[in-house]
C-alpha cells in the first residue's frame, strides 16, 4: 500500500482532490521503492472516487507505471468485488458528508451498480472516523441497509472494520463489503488466486 502525504484531513471534495493528486501518489510509490512489492494499492476510497471512473483509472495506471507492478485502488476494488460476487443492487453506509458520499454513488452507478439506499453521517475528518466504536459501525450499517440491497458497502478506509466484518454481515443478513477488506482482496487478486480467509466475510469465503 502506498504511503502518501496528506494535506488537509477533510472529507471535502477540494481536499480529496488534493489528497489524490499525481504528485502525492508518485511520492508514495517512491517511499516504497525498496519494499519489493508485487502489487500496489491506492488505499483511499474518497481520494479516488472524487476523480470519477476515468480519473481513478488514471491514478492506478500512474502508480503501476511508477512502481513497475500491477496496481489498483479501493474505489476500483469495490467495483471489481461487486462484479466478482455478481451483486448489482447495493446500499451504502458512508461516514462522509452527503455531497462527498454522492460522488461514490455516482462512481458505482457508472460501473452498472444500482444504489438503492445511501446513508451519510457528516463526519468531516478521517481521524474522527477512526474513533468510531464497533457498535457504532454496526448501527451505521443497519441504518443504511435496504430490503432491496444485495449487499451493504462501507467505503471509508479510516473506519476499523476488518475485525468485525462477520459481525456486520450477521447484523445485515447479507454481504458487507468494507473499504479495507476490498483493498486487501484486490491487492491479493492482482498477483494470483485469493486464499479463503476466515473472519473477513463473504468476499473471502468465496475466494477462488
Amino acid at each position: 500500500m502506498a504511503i502518501t502525504s496528506v494535506g488537509e484531513d477533510a472529507h471535502r471534495v477540494d481536499a480529496l482532490l488534493d489528497l489524490g493528486k499525481a504528485e502525492r501518489l508518485a511520492d508514495g510509490v517512491a517511499r516504497l521503492s525498496g519494499a519489493q512489492a508485487e502489487s500496489m494499492m491506492w488505499a483511499c476510497t474518497s481520494g479516488s472516487f472524487v476523480f470519477g471512473p476515468d480519473g481513478a483509472r488514471q491514478q492506478v495506471d500512474q502508480v503501476a507505471l511508477a512502481a513497475g507492478v500491477p496496481a489498483s485502488s479501493t474505489s476500483i476494488a469495490f467495483v471489481d468485488a461487486l462484479q466478482y460476487l455478481g451483486i448489482h443492487r447495493v446500499a451504502v453506509a458512508a461516514s462522509y458528508p452527503a455531497d462527498v458520499a454522492a460522488h461514490f454513488v455516482t462512481f458505482l452507478s457508472a460501473s452498472g451498480a444500482v444504489v438503492v439506499a445511501m446513508g451519510s453521517h457528516d463526519i468531516v475528518t478521517a481521524a474522527e472516523v477512526g474513533l468510531l466504536t464497533p457498535d457504532e459501525v454496526v448501527e451505521m450499517v443497519r441504518a443504511a441497509d435496504h430490503p432491496d440491497a444485495e449487499a451493504v458497502l462501507v467505503p471509508d478506509t479510516a473506519m476499523h472494520t476488518l475485525g468485525i466484518i462477520d459481525r456486520l454481515e450477521s447484523a445485515a443478513g447479507k454481504p458487507v463489503l468494507t473499504a479495507n477488506a476490498v483493498t486487501v482482496w484486490k491487492g491479493l487478486q492482482l498477483i494470483g488466486p485469493v486464499p479463503r480467509l476466515p473472519g473477513l466475510g463473504t468476499l473471502f469465503r468465496t475466494a477462488r
